[in-house]
């Protein structure tokens, strides 16, 4: 079994954490808050004060952060950072969802250090994770890949090695971009059909039997139908990965409709409604 320590005990990586344990593994945790901390410790985790402690004699360290500047400060903060308590055989791996810039970047950092570092970026929200049935999209290179794969599945069931660096977070931007410009579709549709008189959950059945729906569609309108805005990925983060892909893209220009799917995130934190489930921008059109 191997040692790992998980930075980051949000919804995602305190579950990411309990499979970890549950599997077997050694596990070391940080969090900036230290309320989280508890739980995991309880399940048997030991607890770090900084990331670079929580380094220390690791085989494998994984980052499960918010952005890119939460990220940078992780790993490279030249007091607290986790990369000064990592070893030459120690692996990084960051699952944040952030830019490919940023990933490679860190890369080039690491790499400095004699330190070898995995992109691991997952999809799924908290029931995938606590049931480790994430999809991971690794990015990096194929040797360091082979060496962090079994790690992976204690909290995955679906592993893509999609490229060298950079390319899991391009994978992962377009996925998310994706679900979200389907679930600002769906939210303005279902307030059309409300005010014009039709029974929004009649119609959505019917254009369900049809080749333009998607999988993740149903579960959307269902949650926006049935009022249930119970944070899994919440409005504020994947309002943050429109506005990186947009930055990805280069312009608002080059990007209309993520731009303008993103604009509706923004409006609905405006609103005050960020916190809530990303089908929360329903509210928005009802």
């Amino acid at each position: 079994m191997a040692k790992v320590s998980i930075l980051g005990l949000g919804a995602m990586g305190s579950r990411m954490a309990v499979n970890l344990i549950k599997a077997g593994h050694q596990v070391t945790v940080w969090n900036r808050s230290p309320r989280a901390v508890q739980a995991l410790t309880d399940a048997g985790a030991r607890s770090a004060q900084t990331p670079k402690e929580a380094a220390n004699g690791a085989d494998f360290v994984i980052a499960m952060v918010r952005d890119n500047d939460a990220s940078r400060q992780v790993w490279l903060d030249p007091d607290t950072g986790a990369v000064e308590g990592m070893s030459a055989a120690a692996i990084a791996v960051e699952s944040s969802t952030l830019t490919a810039d940023w990933i490679r970047e860190l890369g080039t950092h690491l790499a400095a250090r004699a330190v070898s570092l995995l992109e691991a970026p997952v999809v799924g929200s908290t029931p995938q994770a606590e049931a480790a049935q994430l999809t991971y999209l690794v990015g990096g290179d194929t040797e360091i890949f082979a060496r962090t794969e079994a790690v992976l599945k204690t909290m995955g069931s679906s592993i893509h090695h999609v490229g060298p660096l950079g390319t899991g977070a391009l994978t992962k931007l377009a996925t998310n971009t994706l679900l979200g410009i389907q679930v600002t579709a769906l939210a303005e549709l279902i307030g059309m059909l409300k005010r014009s008189g039709a029974d929004a959950a009649r119609v959505l059945e019917v254009v369900a039997k049809t080749p333009a729906w998607s999988a993740v569609a149903g579960r959307v309108s269902g949650l926006m139908l049935a009022g249930d805005f119970t944070p899994q990925f919440p409005v504020e983060l994947i309002e943050k990965d429109f506005a990186y892909t947009v930055q990805t893209a280069g312009s608002e220009s080059a990007a209309p409709t993520i731009a303008a799917a993103g604009g509706v995130f923004r409006a609905a934190i405006e609103r005050g409604f960020g916190r809530d489930n990303m089908t929360g921008v329903v509210k928005l059109f009802t």
